[in-house]
């Protein structure tokens, strides 16, 4: 029986992944671009085409090339469009799934949320489908926070394609850091890749003790997560304050769906129980009585941050 295949492709603001994907859900080749170095949707869209016609060449994939899925930020599943990305070089509607589907003319290109094929990732290949989880949080801490809504094994669009943008709910009633989508404190400045490195740097002005002293003006997380590890207060507190910011509004959100556990990936996410631990405290403070004990926090189970390649190729394999 012959082997159908799929390319998932992971937008995300830094990079983007590429992957060729068969039935089972095994990665058979990757490829990534750097997402900043292009400009313009249509550069972007030459390059992506280009890098899935190398993967197809190099592994003698033909006809059996069966659908491409893309998982983007303020990606719209309904239409197949990004929509006023804030992470994104390229602002406002963007038809990106009709753009590459026009441009390769090989196979039906669906988008969705990065976080959403995140989401099914997880629901396909990873934990929640190795320990039967229905209904679950997928939270996604890289350049920003991104977020999937799965109940009963579905996951929530809502009416216009955008539910489930916690990332974007606000954790102050008064002002707060700017975001790229134009408000101010909304949770991913504080609670990503981006808002652990702006709390350090900001710690940073009002200390004089710290490993990060070296690197100020130009952190990373990673750097945060290195000297929380050496035992640097600074960078403990600072995992600390985001992990407090973060559990508010994941116990609000349990409010609201009552999901048996958030499931994390991406960048942050690596840095584990430095964030996990103090996460799961203070959720445990914040949460209704109602709910304590039954969510758990855990780790995407699917290797080398994959959820999201498989997740998209998953879009099309479903469909």
């Amino acid at each position: 029986m012959n082997t159908n295949y799929y390319i998932g492709i992971d937008l995300g603001g830094s990079h983007a992944a590429i992957g060729l994907v068969d039935d089972s859900g095994n990665i058979i080749a990757e490829s990534t671009l750097k997402t900043q170095e292009y400009k313009e949707a249509a550069d972007f869209v030459e390059a992506t085409a280009n890098a899935i016609e190398t993967l197809l060449l190099s592994n003698n994939i033909g006809k059996n090339l069966k659908g491409i899925g893309i998982g983007a930020p303020n990606g719209n599943f309904f239409n197949g469009s990004i929509e006023n990305a804030p992470n994104l070089p390229w602002k406002g509607f963007v038809p990106l799934a009709d753009m590459l589907e026009k441009r390769l003319n090989l196979c039906p290109v669906k988008l969705t949320n990065d976080a959403n094929a995140a989401a099914i990732g997880e629901l396909k290949f990873g934990i929640a489908k190795t320990e039967g989880i229905r209904d679950f949080i997928m939270i996604t801490l890289g350049t920003g926070l991104g977020s999937g809504v799965v109940v009963d094994g579905k996951l929530v669009y809502g009416h216009d394609g955008f539910a489930g943008e916690l990332g974007h709910s606000l954790v102050s009633m008064n002002g707060g850091r700017l975001c790229k989508c134009g408000r101010q404190g909304c949770l991913e400045r504080y609670a990503s890749a981006t808002g652990l490195a702006i709390s350090a740097e900001e710690a940073l002005e009002k200390s004089e003790n710290s490993m990060l002293l070296a690197k100020k003006g130009n952190l990373s997380a990673f750097d945060v997560a290195e000297a929380a590890l050496a035992g640097d207060k600074l960078a403990l507190k600072v995992f600390d304050d985001t992990a407090k910011v973060l559990a508010f509004v994941l116990a609000n959100a349990t409010t609201v769906t009552s999901p048996a556990a958030f499931i994390f990936f991406g960048g942050l996410a690596n840095a584990g129980e430095l964030l996990l631990s103090p996460l799961r405290s203070y959720f445990d403070q914040y949460i209704s009585t109602v709910y304590s004990g039954k969510v758990r926090m855990i780790l995407s189970s699917i290797p080398k941050n994959h959820a999201a390649v498989l997740g998209a190729a998953a879009l099309v394999i479903e469909h």
